[in-house]
């Protein structure tokens, strides 16, 4: 029932030539010229292959001076066209990638090696986030009328301007969703942005930008400046009139700590270890399903990934042994068309990552029910899924993120057990709870920005409409929703008084005065007004 064996299938690579061929009839010069900067030529492996891939010259600092008085020339005129106007943008650029839907798919598994089911996901957010800020934004900028302090005399409303220029850092995980489409609420709300996509999937941001330039987007409002972090990280603060990061906690704790010194409006999404919650009444089927989807997309390395799972005793046995055989029938290849279950690691680091965390695990008494092992024959970094129990503290993956197709279950006696160790981590970025009747009911008392009940992480992730993003280590602010297009603007409350001031005044000497606003309260009170 918890064999170690392994039978995932493992097919090869469809090649390089397709994606080569669609980047000739979309492109007529080199694809990197215009995110490279003044620097030194960087490489970077193929994730498929391992080969070193020339990819564009780094930027440094001065490119980052000079892209930020450029986009803050550009974006004076970008934030005085009318939000309908920008909304339309956005429009255009839902049908635009309509008609270049498989370039990108070639373009993001080509920077990632993740299987193709799992690119179609960011097709899918980019999408969704295209056409919910193309529709909503134009009502949700208009001025917005509130009570006033005294009402009939006092006339209140909210308007909101961009912020200026916003500088983004986004990660190499999902190039398309997190380096690109992340940052459209904040052109949509009048912004320009400087933007800082990882070297690794830089092409897939210039595809995009390219993009959104066709379809009416002025160039120099999207500024890219790839290249190292070390280097640029100064100086794209310094710039910044907000900022929006998506990377490791180490990594956004010195970066809230700098934009603290600035007072900048800033945005983190940072590290997770998300858990998983199976409760006594699970549908053990959906539970399983949830399972496979919520660790191994992108071959786990994915922000929301499951990385714990908590079942209950009485499922525990069935459970685990379902899974791990789950997990083994998954498909991993490196084929550029839909079917296989599972892609590869996206390079060296986060192999050896993977590698030591299941070594260190199973050296510490860990056991090994499926995959936890490499798969050289199909390619350079490709892991299989890897499920494992018994995982002691002494393991670093029981509290320590370690991003990759790697799950520890842990039997629990009840649900509030359950409860109680999903809560137990630093971390609180998305979580899942499967329970055929109070799945809601637990999902209220879990630390996490996103909770899914019966689904692992798309139901809450894809509600584009509610706000997405982590509580306590897991970051600041959100993105999606309303709350992800005022995070980039400032907030204005122009109040007019009619008539007569809120002061004493004529007869009203200050006795009178107070005498009649607590009685006026009082009616307001009692009127139940706002």
């Amino acid at each position: 029932m918890m064999s170690t064996d392994v039978t995932s299938t493992v097919t090869p690579s469809a090649g390089l030539s397709q994606v080569t061929d669609r980047l000739r009839e979309f492109l007529d010069t080199d694809p990197y010229s215009e995110a490279s900067g003044s620097g030194e030529r960087l490489h970077n492996a193929d994730p498929f292959t391992g080969t070193e891939q020339p990819r564009f010259t780094a930027n440094t600092a001065e490119d980052v001076d000079r892209a930020y008085a450029s986009a803050r020339i550009a974006g004076r005129t970008w934030a005085s066209r009318s939000p309908e106007h920008r909304a339309k943008v956005l429009l255009r650029l839902h049908s635009a990638l309509r008609r270049h839907e498989d370039l990108l798919l070639d373009i993001v598994q080509h920077e990632t090696g993740k299987a193709r089911i799992h690119a179609y996901d960011e097709i899918l957010d980019t999408y969704n986030v295209c056409r919910h800020y193309g529709v909503t934004t134009p009502a949700r900028l208009r001025p917005q009328r509130r009570r006033g302090a005294v009402p009939g005399l006092t006339r209140t409303e909210v308007t909101r301007t961009p912020l200026g220029v916003v500088g983004f850092i986004t990660p190499w995980n999902y190039p398309l969703t997190l380096g690109a489409t992340d940052l459209l609420a904040a052109l949509a709300a009048g912004n320009a942005v400087v933007h800082k996509p990882d070297s690794q999937t830089t092409l897939t941001a210039i595809i995009m930008r390219r993009l959104a330039i066709a379809c009416g987007l002025p160039a120099e409002v999207w500024q890219l400046v790839p290249g190292p972090s070390t280097q640029l990280g100064p100086a794209l603060i310094a710039g910044a009139d907000g900022l929006s990061f998506t990377g490791s906690t180490a990594a956004g704790r010195s970066i809230a700590a700098e934009a603290g010194r600035r007072l900048l409006p800033t945005a983190l999404e940072l590290g997770g270890k998300n858990p998983m919650l199976v409760l006594s009444d699970a549908d053990l089927h959906a539970a399983v399903d949830g399972a496979i989807r919520g660790c191994f997309s992108s071959a786990g390395q994915l922000c929301l990934s499951f990385e714990r799972i908590y079942v209950h005793e009485d499922l525990y046995p069935e459970f685990c042994a379902h899974f791990a055989e789950a997990a083994r029938k998954l498909e991993l290849s490196a084929d550029f068309a839909y079917g296989p279950g599972m892609g590869s690691l996206a390079g060296p680091k986060q192999f050896a990552r993977v590698s030591e965390h299941v070594e260190q695990a199973r050296a510490s008494g860990a056991r090994v029910i499926a995959g936890g092992r490499p798969v050289p024959e199909l390619g350079p970094y490709f892991y299989l899924p890897t499920v494992l129990t018994d995982v002691s503290e002494a393991a670093e993956l029981y509290a320590e993120e370690t991003f990759g197709p790697v799950a520890a279950v842990y039997p629990v006696s009840s649900d509030a057990e359950a409860i109680e160790r999903a809560n137990s981590s630093e971390y609180g970025l998305n979580a899942s709870v499967y329970s055929r009747s109070h799945g809601v009911e637990t999902a209220r008392q879990i630390e996490a920005g996103m909770v899914n009940v019966n689904e692992a992480y798309v139901a809450a992730w894809g509600s584009i409409d509610a706000p997405a993003g982590g509580v306590k280590a897991s970051g600041l602010g959100h993105r999606h929703g309303v709350e992800g297009l005022y995070q980039f603007m400032h907030t204005h409350t122009i109040a007019e008084q009619s008539l007569v001031p809120i002061a004493p005044f004529g007869p009203l000497d200050q006795t009178r005065f107070a005498r009649t606003l607590t009685t006026a309260f009082d009616v307001m009170r009692a009127l139940r007004m706002k």
